[in-house]
């Protein structure tokens, strides 16, 4: 599937650099481009339902790259001013500091119709949202007397007991402290800092464990090492298809995407744009539901006729869904205040 295996040490970096010569030569040939994403079973699932489909509309070579951080990538092909990638698929806190930073494209409107009409909220500038995931409270019916539902629920650990886990990161953490202490899904930015670490003070005593993996919050779920806990629910669905004393609820969840955005000086810039249009098009967004547990970035995939009532209720990003989380605002954490939230983590989880 893929054409190039991207290591994280920067001597890849420096052989990727290598071959932009060759690859700026290539990008004379209309219809090609090099897409990059976070490989597993994401990619394989996106390039079933999006990838295949739009290279065979567009007449398209689409070559792939996986880079599950994409970031050191970007900022040592932007430095050098010598992109080999066109189009990556990237949590948008990364687009919108390339954006500002000089290393990433703003998008065309003018010429993607597909991402014009989808709501401005599921855009940045420079990006725009290409599938939706939530972090939701997962929890176990069977050891459970109390469900909770909220997160202020989850905070109640005298009317709610049991074990509880958190993720070991301040994104999507603080929001949950915050929508513990009342404040509304539509009010949440800007973070109000402060008031979600005192927040998390008070429960951090009953906190059993700070998961720092998507995969160690599945197994701490389907272990029954904890009673509830935050989890992205395609980990929380994935232990539920085997274990039926699992659930978790969409209520009070954490709406978040993965956006696609263009290098700046992308080789291939005008079949990155014309790319980006027709993989947001409702019928292929449509598609991706049918091989992974993740939501179309573009909302009019519901009205397509391929995605069943029943299967839309098991997606974060249905209009149902969606009205009960709150989305998360990535270009927050991408401002100063953000970034310096991040860095209080660290000495908070100590």
């Amino acid at each position: 599937m893929k054409t190039l295996s991207v290591a994280a040490a920067f001597g890849s970096v420096l052989s990727l650099l290598s071959l932009s010569v060759a690859c700026a030569s290539s990008a004379l040939a209309a219809g090609e481009i090099t897409f990059v994403s976070q490989g597993g079973a994401y990619q394989e699932a996106q390039t079933k339902a999006i990838l295949d489909p739009a290279a065979k509309t567009l007449g398209m070579t689409i070559k792939q790259d996986s880079a599950p951080d994409a970031w050191p990538m970007v900022k040592a092909m932007g430095d050098a001013k010598k992109p080999v990638w066109d189009v990556i698929d990237t949590p948008p806190s990364n687009c919108v500091r390339g954006g500002n930073e000089g290393l990433i494209e703003p998008l065309d409107l003018s010429k993607m119709p597909n991402v014009q009409n989808m709501p401005a909220q599921y855009r940045t500038p420079y990006s725009v949202a290409y599938e939706f995931y939530s972090s939701v409270i997962g929890y176990n019916k069977k050891t459970l007397k109390k469900i909770p539902q909220t997160w202020a629920e989850f905070w109640d650990v005298k009317n709610f007991p049991g074990t509880r886990a958190l993720r070991n990161d301040p994104m999507s953490t603080l929001e949950a402290a915050l929508l513990s202490d009342g404040v509304p899904r539509d009010k949440l930015y800007p973070l109000d800092v402060d008031r979600a670490y005192k927040r998390l003070e008070q429960i951090k005593p009953n906190i059993a464990v700070w998961w720092t993996s998507g995969g160690q919050s599945a197994q701490l779920l389907a272990d029954g090492e904890v009673d509830m806990l935050m989890i992205w629910n395609g980990r929380a669905s994935a232990v539920q298809k085997s274990n039926p004393d699992v659930a978790f609820t969409y209520n009070d969840g954490l709406l978040q995407n993965t956006q696609l955005c263009i290098l700046k000086d992308a080789p291939n810039y005008a079949a990155a744009v014309t790319f980006i249009n027709e993989a947001l098009s409702p019928e292929l967004q449509a598609n991706l539901p049918l091989y992974i547990d993740y939501g179309p970035g573009n909302p009019a995939a519901f009205g397509t006729g391929k995605i069943t009532e029943q299967r839309a209720r098991e997606l974060p990003s249905s209009p149902d869904n969606a009205a009960r989380q709150a989305l998360m605002s990535e270009e927050w954490w991408a401002s100063p205040a953000g970034i310096a939230a991040k860095d209080r983590w660290l000495k908070f989880v100590q």
